[in-house]
């Protein structure tokens, strides 16, 4: 008679952020012997989700619904399903699924519960007073939601770390660090540079205030402005469900000025760095590890970006990357012109980027790394 696989649940927001940023780690539990489901709103991609192999729970829950009759109804049905498909672990992605989830698997009581701090995001970086009051209740809330049993918090970045580890003092043991998402090496395979002039750069990712795009455009155009033949490429949609989606009108207005192309999204986002010189990404903060700027290294592409939390992990000065202050136009506009006038460096920086990719950061590293936790965490419940 076949032994029973333990089950795991994935509790994420969105299918696709799943499907984009969470599938090796998936793939890694279940190599570790558990049944994996995935728990979240279920737009696009709930039939590759089931093609994958995991069995897929829709949830009616939205990202952008924060009160506190959305977050109650959400813990009900989050409960609900747990108490139901009675897993013995669960894993929360991103704030919002640990601190719901969290509440669900101690109303539920499950033994395992491993959540995710990926980049504070929308709650760390942003000053308006919905962000602000999300800060204080992650200060009450967190200790008791993340480390209930044999909890463990992945966190992507050493930043977070300490955060989450001065938030939490006496669980900072049971804080892992796993460097991001991960990148496909031979998926990302180098590409080589573009012909030049002109230089593009160009940014992939959702467009939200956050990521700092406005930066970006406003430094392209003081480029522009001193003669020199700049493009820059936006590749991706707003998001409707991030409070600080930048609007479609917004948008097209950007692409209208000299040398600025919006391309919306695009499912294959090789195409877009085998026609860019440059990667760029001027986030205000709120960063794990960016995995545009993982995908972007790892096909060989120099890097200008913020000096924020968990941006170092893959744009390193001097050695890939050329790092500014957020939120400064002008000095990012002087970083791009470095490298526009300096295609030899463009080169060594992009050698480089690719070699720090392959030492720790692929999706096979990750995957290991996912895989060694889930086994510490099963040997402890083996012997509790």
């Amino acid at each position: 008679m076949p032994v029973e696989r333990p089950k795991l649940i994935f509790l994420v927001t969105e299918d696709w952020y799943f499907w984009s940023h969470r599938l090796p780690m998936a793939r890694a539990a279940r190599d570790c012997g558990f049944d994996v489901a995935v728990a979240t709103r279920v737009t696009a991609h709930g039939d590759a989700i089931r093609a994958a192999g995991f069995a897929l729970h829709p949830l009616r829950w939205k990202r952008r619904a924060i009160g506190p009759m959305a977050s109650l109804a959400a813990i009900w049905e989050i409960a609900r399903l747990y108490r139901r498909e009675r897993p013995l672990a669960v894993h929360h992605v991103s704030f919002k699924a640990a601190v719901l989830g969290g509440i669900a698997a101690r109303l539920a009581r499950v033994a395992l519960v491993v959540s995710m701090a990926n980049g504070m995001g929308y709650i760390g970086a942003s000053g308006d007073w919905r962000a602000r009051g999300l800060r204080r209740l992650a200060r009450f809330v967190f200790p008791w939601t993340l480390f209930a049993g044999h909890g463990r918090v992945i966190v992507q970045n050493d930043a977070d770390r300490r955060a989450l580890a001065a938030l939490c003092p006496k669980q900072a043991a049971r804080i892992v660090l796993i460097p991001g998402s991960g990148v496909d090496l031979a998926h990302f395979a180098p590409l080589p540079e573009p012909p030049a002039p002109p230089v593009t750069v160009a940014y992939a990712g959702r467009m939200i205030a956050i990521k700092g795009v406005a930066t970006l455009v406003a430094a392209q155009q003081r480029v522009r402005a001193q003669g020199i033949d700049l493009n820059l490429v936006l590749a991706g949609d707003t998001d409707d469900e991030n409070p600080s989606a930048i609007d479609r009108d917004t948008l097209a207005r950007w692409a209208k000025q000299p040398g600025v192309a919006w391309l919306g999204r695009r499912d294959d986002i090789r195409t877009v760095w085998r026609d860019a010189h440059i990667a760029a990404l001027a986030s205000l903060g709120g960063e794990g590890v960016p995995k545009s700027l993982l995908e972007a290294a790892a096909v060989g592409r120099p890097i200008v970006a913020t000096d924020v939390p968990g941006m170092r992990t893959i744009a390193q000065p001097g050695v890939n990357a050329i790092l500014v202050a957020p939120n400064d136009a002008a000095a990012f506009a002087d970083a791009l012109i470095t490298l526009v006038r300096d295609a030899d460096l463009r080169r060594c920086l992009a050698t480089a980027g690719r070699r720090l990719v392959e030492q720790g950061l692929s999706d096979t590293a990750i995957a290991e790394a996912t895989r060694q936790l889930y086994r510490t965490l099963l040997d402890e419940i083996a012997h509790a």
